[in-house]
């Protein structure tokens, strides 16, 4: 079984996000992590090898990422959970892609790592939070695409997930290779043990191009962008809030307070 996560390198949500004169994002003068939302499938990635492995099978799983150099931090991550190899596709001219030219990149890269069976996403990055790439990537892919699992089962070729809605569970089936998208419901992301850690540090990575991928620079980066962000303005600074004395009618003071912000 060889499976692909493919996860991303976002700004720490805890640090001011920046942005650039170009109004993309700063994702080299902030601190950045990987998405937390990537852990769940490069979770489950690791739990399907080893039930594998349990099983007398093989398998291998493969962490790919696009981005910046700071994006190798992301594979660093996946790799001392367990993972066992990394692919960063890194190239100036990706800078500014939207989800359109992300998953064209993805798609090729996915097709030069050989064969695979499964590919992995998380459920949306803590940046963009769109959710869209899943389902373009299955679609360059060729390969039937199952989203939203919060359960997820590989056996006999073939990919079963249950699919929690707001009222109904659905459980979706698919063969394989396909392309799967998991929830924040679906595990409990392992911490990286020292032994993993260290294990990691000898763990092979891949650098590869646009070049490398055959992929046209023309096609991808801000000016092939199908949508742009026209203009950034900074949050403003928190203003001091009204203190209300209570002499008594501190009630009275806070409902009328309330009433003129039309909040009752």
């Amino acid at each position: 079984m060889n499976i692909v996560v493919c996860v991303k390198h976002v700004p720490d949500a805890q640090s001011e996000r920046t942005f650039n004169e170009d109004t993309t994002t700063d994702r080299e003068g902030v601190d950045g992590l990987l998405s937390e939302l990537d852990e769940y499938p490069v979770e489950e990635a690791l739990k399907i090898k080893e039930a594998a492995a349990s099983a007398g099978a093989e398998g291998e799983v493969t962490v790919l990422t696009v981005g910046p150099e700071q994006a190798g931090d992301a594979i660093k991550k996946a790799l001392q959970m367990g993972a066992d190899k990394g692919v960063h596709v890194l190239d100036e001219a990706i800078h500014g892609s939207d989800a359109v030219a992300t998953s064209l990149v993805l798609a090729e890269a996915i097709k030069k790592v050989g064969q695979v069976d499964l590919v992995l996403t998380g459920l949306a990055s803590t940046d963009g939070t769109m959710s869209v790439v899943p389902a373009m990537l299955a679609e360059r892919l060729g390969l039937p695409q199952v989203t939203f699992a919060s359960e997820l089962t590989v056996e006999d070729g073939t990919v079963r997930i249950r699919r929690d809605g707001d009222v109904a569970s659905a459980t979706i089936e698919a063969a394989l290779p396909a392309v799967v998208s998991v929830t924040d419901q679906i595990n409990e992301p392992r911490y990286p043990s020292f032994k993993g850690i260290m294990a990691a540090k000898k763990k092979p990575v891949e650098t590869w191009s646009l070049a490398d991928l055959g992929v046209d620079a023309a096609q991808v980066g801000l000016a092939a962008a199908w949508t742009t962000v026209e203009s950034v303005d900074k949050r403003p600074p928190r203003t001091k809030g009204e203190v209300v004395t209570d002499e008594g009618d501190g009630g009275a003071k806070l409902a009328q307070f309330l009433a003129a912000q039309k909040f009752i």
